[in-house]
């Protein structure tokens, strides 16, 4: 008798996906790929990049580099997934550190997803090279950013904060991260 794998919910975002009419994937190209690699329950949220799934208990990691060449070796596009677990995402909300910013401006606190957990050396670096009203904190592999004069002009940019981190990124605004929790509970 062969036992069944129990699934596990993910939620995956795409890094740098659709942006200025580069790396366009469309979002049912992506749930096809996502079947065709035999993950259930495929769902998209908005153009961006964001998938929940179901699937085996993979690891995060070898679940990332799973999907960064199934994409390129099907699609043609090079991206960066970043996947936690539905269990990951609701501690990723319960840990926000910011939660009268969530409540007051929810568009305006941000959830950086990282490769890996930033030292502490290289969280006071990026806090000492920010310049205006922003303000950080780092949890596991997320950093959580409230942007209180907007993200567009801010000079706390993903480049410099990748630099200062020694980690790849994505992020997504706090709603967006509460949709995605709603996504996962369907």
């Amino acid at each position: 008798m062969t036992a069944i794998m129990p699934m596990t919910i993910h939620i995956a975002l795409l890094r740098a996906i659709n942006v200025g009419g580069r790396n366009l994937v469309g979002m049912s190209g992506l749930r096809d790929l996502m079947a065709a690699l035999r993950f259930a329950g495929v769902r998209t949220l908005l153009q961006s990049g964001n998938l929940v799934f179901q699937g085996d208990r993979r690891a995060g990691a070898e679940l990332e580099r799973l999907l960064e060449v199934e994409t390129e070796k099907r699609l043609g596009v090079a991206v960066v997934y970043f996947v936690r677990t539905a269990t990951e995402w609701e501690t990723i909300i319960a840990r926000n550190p910011f939660p009268a910013e969530a409540e007051r401006d929810p568009g305006h606190l941000l959830v950086l997803f990282l490769k890996k957990a930033p030292e502490a050396e290289e969280v006071r670096a990026l806090e000492a090279a920010i310049r205006g009203p922003e303000i950080v904190r780092a949890e596991g592999k997320q950093l959580y950013i409230v942007y209180p004069a907007g993200i567009g002009r801010s000079k706390l940019t993903n480049t410099l904060i990748e630099r200062k981190l020694g980690s790849r990124s994505t992020g997504r605004n706090w709603n967006t991260i509460l949709k995605l929790a709603e996504l996962a509970q369907q």
